[in-house]
Formats: structure tokens, C-alpha cells, sequence
């Protein structure tokens, strides 16, 4: 229970670093057209794991987990393409990065862990 909890607030706190993330972006249609892709991808992360949080079964948890996890990769690469468009932001992007690199661990592990891997 205190594992969901955990992660109910990180997923959480996730999003809110990307919304913020998001508001200091230049409001150039290029980094904002990236933007918004990051902010719908980093924003499912927690939706997914919250509704996992209430799957039915063992197979729809992984299902939920599973669509985290795609976010999470396409949070990544939309971080990717900021970078390489705006190099000079690197720092604001980096703890993002760290966190999805974190985060796919930790769900890489409990997909695994359900399965029986």
C-alpha cells in the first residue's frame, strides 16, 4: 500500500514537473507543437498507473502499467527533439529525464514481477 502511495505522488509530481516544464518553453510554434506532445505524453504517465490502481485483474494492471511505460518512452523522446532543437535548456530537461528513466525502471520491475518473470 505505502509502494502505490509512493507512486501515486511521484506519477503526480511527475506531471506537475512537465506542466511547469511546459510553461517556460519559447512560445515559438516549433518548441510549443513539442511541447504540447510532451505535456499530453507526460501527463498519461500518472493516468495510466492510477488506472492500474484499480484493474480488475492481473492482466489489465499490466495493460495499464504496460500503456505507462509507452508514455513514459514518448515523454523521452519528445525531451530528445527539445534538446536537440534548444540545447541551451539542457538543465530543465535532464531531472525530467532522469525521473522517466527512474520511473520505467520501477515499472519494468512490477510488470515483470506480475508476470512472473
Amino acid at each position: 500500500m505505502r509502494d502505490e502511495v509512493s507512486l501515486k505522488s511521484r506519477t503526480r509530481a511527475f506531471a506537475i514537473s512537465v506542466v511547469r516544464l511546459y510553461s517556460l518553453l519559447p512560445k515559438t510554434v516549433e518548441i510549443q507543437t513539442l511541447g504540447k506532445q510532451l505535456l499530453r505524453s507526460g501527463t498519461s504517465v500518472g493516468a495510466h498507473y492510477r488506472g492500474g490502481c484499480r484493474a480488475k485483474s492481473d492482466a489489465d494492471f499490466v495493460s495499464k502499467i504496460e500503456g505507462a511505460l509507452q508514455e513514459l518512452e514518448e515523454s523521452a523522446y519528445w525531451l530528445e527533439l527539445l534538446i536537440e532543437i534548444k540545447p541551451d535548456s539542457n538543465n530543465q530537461f535532464l531531472k525530467i529525464i532522469r525521473e522517466i528513466e527512474e520511473l520505467t525502471a520501477i515499472f519494468v520491475t512490477i510488470v515483470k514481477k506480475v508476470k512472473g518473470a
